[in-house]
């Protein structure tokens, strides 16, 4: 008991230990403690003295040190030097401490923390699911590697295309001859259907590496149909390559790519479902071996037996769940045997497979005639759906309003009407719920989430509406108030609004299908952390990565010169990072990095990033960007989806074919999700496993 606290407890240390030392990020210099990351109105940041988050820092690796020779110990010399993961925690740590030591030795004035690259790790290797997702992803890459390289020949192929086709060659010099016979002759402006040439070789196709990055834009669509436009201008038929392009590398290519991912990841989890059926399988059948014997078994036994009373004596000191104890202490004691055999032993141990059956308490009972009618019409699931009908009204009207008002000035505005329909629906909602919870009870009415949601958020309506009434009096026509207090009215009115809005989602349980939906999705957050512990890492590290290389780099035009970002007359380039003031989006901070990097992933005018950080820094910071979006938006971004598909597909056959829809409340492990499916472990693969541990000497 003793050792199983000290275990659970130093896990939480070390989860929030991690948790500290990634979180540095936000206040070590360069600090994100400022209310804007726009490099214009940016005040100057609170950056900590020195020795600050060194400290904590050390602290944190003392943590780390204590946990790695923990775990080398109780592993043993001979399988530590076995354990990559062991080794690279140990390496890890002697490169941090060795760059903590060199940081303090320039009283922290350094730019380059190597340290801070490393700290994900410290996340990763304290991760069984994160290690085993890294161990599938690094199994896909192979096939991925395919179908980017396929996408690199589509790329490098259609790139060579393009500047043969856009090129100044003596075909166009030939072509802007025409151009002037052809003005010569009807007026037109020569120079106008040469200059729309001209424009997609010098905007998009001057040289190699912009071609490059002009196409591999488009295999996003981010520069859809911007980088065609001028082409297009000039002949139509300019269309068929940018058209070919697009079908061939993002219809084709790019959903290929997903589609092998997916066929990588068809059964991963029904795999890790499989797996972890055979290691509970097998620890329940060496605790059966252990107990057998604690016995003596007569030499013409054909098997071995436990002894319900040994077993519960056991049972009395291990630490599980109290529900799953008592289960199994209820069934031994309903057992008319004395003696459990390797089967029976392990259907005993099945009840660990489910989780609880959520009851709800009993309702009260009322004696009179009149509240039992009452009970039974308020707790009636009609009423419900009346709540329902309400609530959609409420919307309706709050809409109706809200459209009505839409042009008007604040000045113009008559706030009665609003505020009179808020006071209504709000007293009705407070009425739904006093009556549900007569019929129900308050620990009944309190054991459904549905009714939780809907009473916490119908007591804040009722706390802003009578903050509301306190400050500016009850409504009447023309009632529009000065303002008072920290909040004007329509502040207030708004506030309540969108609670009333939000609200309205009382409707998804009563909707069956939706309800599916929706709980399905819930449950998938469980099985994608993993996934989203591993974006974290990248994340992280790809931020850091940013800060050391354009921290800084990013200044606002007052302070240099507009080279290559104005026109003659002295304005800013239409779609340029200028232009479209993209100033908060920089590397100057963690914070700012971190959306920075999201803004990149989502590849919504990416093209804008990578121009402009290649004319702030270098040319071959499109590198930098390049690859972070192969790897969260190509790689992660399908890894993801295909693995919430996988969990999708399952869950939902089972739930729509399988499952009751009324058993909802019915709560299931993943593993008698896919009982079905699953393959029982025979009794030779146990036993053959448990000969070959090192820790358990069996008889037989």
């Amino acid at each position: 008991m003793i050792y199983s606290t000290v275990c659970w407890s130093f896990s939480r240390i070390l989860s929030l230990t991690i948790t500290i030392i990634l979180a540095l990020a936000f206040i070590e210099k360069p600090s994100s403690l400022t209310v804007t990351s726009d490099v214009r109105y940016r005040l100057p940041a609170w950056n900590p003295p020195c020795g600050l988050t060194e400290s904590i820092e050390l602290l944190c690796f003392l943590v780390f040190v204590v946990d790695v020779s923990v775990k080398s110990y109780l592993i043993g010399w001979e399988e530590f030097w076995k354990n990559k993961w062991l080794m690279a925690y140990i390496l890890t740590l002697i490169v941090s401490l060795t760059d903590w030591i060199v940081s303090l030795s320039f009283l922290c004035a350094e730019d380059v923390r190597i340290r801070r690259i490393l700290r994900p790790f410290f996340l990763l290797q304290n991760s069984s699911m994160m290690k085993k997702t890294l161990k599938s992803i690094n199994s896909t890459l192979p096939e991925m590697a395919s179908v980017v390289l396929l996408l690199a020949v589509h790329l490098s192929l259609f790139t060579m295309f393009a500047m043969l086709l856009f090129a100044r060659t003596k075909l166009f010099a030939k072509f802007s001859f025409f151009c002037v016979f052809l003005s010569s002759n009807t007026g037109i402006p020569g120079h106008s259907l040469d200059g729309q040439q001209d424009k997609e070789w010098v905007g998009y196709f001057r040289n190699l590496p912009d071609s490059l990055t002009s196409l591999l834009v488009l295999l996003t669509t981010a520069n859809n149909p911007d980088v065609m436009i001028p082409a297009y201008s000039k002949n139509r038929a300019y269309s068929i390559f940018f058209i070919l392009f697009t079908v061939l590398g993002n219809l084709f290519l790019m959903n290929l790519l997903t589609a092998i991912i997916y066929n990588q990841f068809r059964g991963y989890l029904l795999k890790s479902v499989q797996s972890s059926l055979f290691r509970r399988r097998l620890g329940i059948r060496a605790a059966f071996e252990v107990l057998s014997s604690l016995k003596e078994t007569p030499a013409n036994a054909q098997q071995s037996y436990v002894s319900v009373g040994a077993l519960l004596q056991v049972l009395q000191k291990v630490e599980m769940d109290c529900r799953c104890k008592q289960a199994i202490t209820r069934s031994l004691k309903m057992c008319s045997c004395d003696q459990l055999s390797a089967t029976q032993f392990q259907k005993l141990f099945e009840e660990l497979d489910k989780d609880a059956i959520k009851q709800h308490p009993p309702s009260p009972e009322y004696q009179s005639n009149f509240m039992q009618k009452m009970q039974f019409a308020f707790g009636h699931a009609y009423f419900g759906y009346l709540g329902n009908v309400v609530a959609l009204a409420n919307i309706i009207s709050i809409c109706v309003v809200l459209v009505m008002d839409a042009d008007k000035q604040p000045s113009e505005r008559d706030d009665f009407f609003l505020g009179a329909i808020n006071c209504f629906f709000i007293l009705y909602y407070l009425l739904e719920m006093l009556l549900k919870i007569l019929a129900l009870g308050l620990k009944r009415y309190l054991s459904y989430p549905s009714n939780r949601f809907d009473g916490l958020l119908t007591v804040i309506l009722l706390v802003l509406e009578i903050a509301t009434f306190a400050v500016y009096g009850f409504p009447h026509p023309g009632w529009r108030p000065e303002f008072m207090g920290l909040l004007s009215l329509w502040d207030m009115v708004r506030l309540v609004n969108m609670l009333i809005v939000f609200r309205f989602l009382r409707i998804i349980p009563n909707m069956k299908f939706m309800a599916l939906v929706v709980t399905t999705l819930l449950d998938l957050v469980k099985n994608l952390r993993a996934f989203a512990g591993i974006l974290v890492v990248v994340f992280y590290a790809f931020a850091i990565t940013g800060i050391m290389l354009f921290k800084g780099a990013v200044v606002p035009l007052g302070n240099i010169s507009a080279v290559n970002t104005t026109y003659d007359n002295g304005t800013l380039q239409c779609g340029t990072y200028e232009q479209l003031e993209y100033w908060p989006n920089n590397f100057d901070d963690f914070a700012a990095a971190v959306v920075t990097l999201w803004d990149v992933m989502v590849v919504n005018n990416w093209q804008v990033f990578l121009e402009a950080f290649s004319r702030y820094s270098s040319p071959w910071a499109k590198i930098y960007f390049v690859v972070w979006w192969l790897i969260s938006s190509v790689i992660w971004v399908n890894l993801f989806v295909a693995l919430l598909l996988e969990n999708f597909i399952h869950k939902w056959d089972r739930r729509c074919h399988r499952e009751p829809l009324s058993d909802i409340e019915y709560q299931r492990t993943v593993e008698l999700m896919f009982r079905d499916v699953l393959e029982e472990p025979t009794e030779e693969e146990l036993m053959e496993k448990l000969h070959q541990h090192p820790h358990l000497q069996l008889c037989r």
